[in-house]
């Protein structure tokens, strides 16, 4: 998602503590506003409950978002036994209710073991994905249901961290794609109950670090102050594990003008591509006959 709106050419990423009640959208225009930034995008949103890091893409940062979408996340979730919502979370009503059974601490963990690896999710009906052109999430507003297909996910971690007799707290790490209401429901059914989300707080989306956040009432004290600029992380930030590639003058303004006919070294990897003094020029990706394919072409200091 990107706006294309008249301001300053700021260019940077911002690690938003994204507040509870808030649409991702409006998160992404609030801080496009206080930068005064002409162009913005998120890596992929968060629900209105939820909180937490939602990282922010100003100006050239955009053109890396798509890439950053493949990223683990982590997160910690309350879920609430016992009854089953329209949306699989506090924001819609309740549609089931079941008994909840007495089960042990040892029983539970085995439960959340089971989760752990490769599985398989039927996405939610209310989610951003779409059916026909259409977003789900507005069909199941129509009360309509279709059929979704399941996709697989990766659980890499899945921890108890709290337990009552109606409620879980956890915290799981898991790939692109994973619906955490929906394994919070999941997990309520293997349970022999029914289940929805009552708190959801991503932790992190990596590579970034969780103290990197920072909150819209502290960005909104720096811009008073006029402060904003430090809260910046560099373009290239979020795919810091791709590895660096320097090029010369003369390739590098090749690089610049999309030429593919750039021979290196770079075993069909993607890498982060920079010129002389230190310049970010782009992205790009070795082919088989070691050409450079440019991927992205990065114009900070543009105007």
């Amino acid at each position: 998602m990107s706006l294309r709106k008249h301001g300053r050419p700021v260019h940077g990423i911002v690690l938003l503590d994204k507040p509870e009640g808030m649409t991702s959208n409006r998160a992404l225009q609030t801080v496009r506003r206080l930068f005064q930034a002409r162009k913005a995008g998120h890596t992929g949103s968060l629900d209105p409950f939820a909180t937490g890091m939602l990282p922010i893409c100003l100006g050239e940062a955009t053109k890396t978002a798509a890439f950053m979408l493949d990223a683990d996340k982590a997160y910690r979730a309350t879920l609430r036994l016992g009854q089953a919502t329209e949306t699989g979370d506090t924001e819609g009503q309740v549609v089931r209710e079941m008994a909840v059974p007495a089960l042990s601490e040892l029983e539970i963990e085995s439960v959340l073991r089971s989760f752990i690896g490769e599985i398989r999710q039927i996405p939610p009906m209310y989610s951003a994905l779409k059916h026909q052109g259409q977003p789900l999430y507005k069909l199941a507003r129509e009360g309509k249901t279709v059929k979704r297909r399941p996709r697989t996910v990766q659980v890499r971690e899945l921890r108890l961290l709290g337990r009552d007799a109606t409620s879980l707290e956890f915290e799981v790490r898991c790939s692109k794609g994973t619906y955490i209401r929906t394994l919070a429901e999941d997990i309520g059914a293997s349970m022999g109950s029914c289940a929805h989300l009552v708190a959801l707080r991503r932790l992190f989306v990596q590579p970034f670090e969780a103290d990197s956040m920072v909150s819209l009432e502290q960005l909104e004290s720096d811009a008073a102050t006029g402060a904003l600029a430090a809260r910046l992380l560099p373009v290239d930030e979020g795919l810091r594990g791709w590895p660096r590639l320097e090029l010369g003058p003369e390739d590098a303004e090749r690089f610049m003008h999309g030429n593919a006919q750039i021979r290196v070294k770079a075993d069909g990897r993607r890498v982060r591509v920079y010129g002389p003094q230190d310049k970010l020029l782009g992205l790009a990706e070795g082919d088989a006959r070691g050409a450079l394919k440019v991927l992205r072409v990065f114009l900070v200091g543009a105007s």
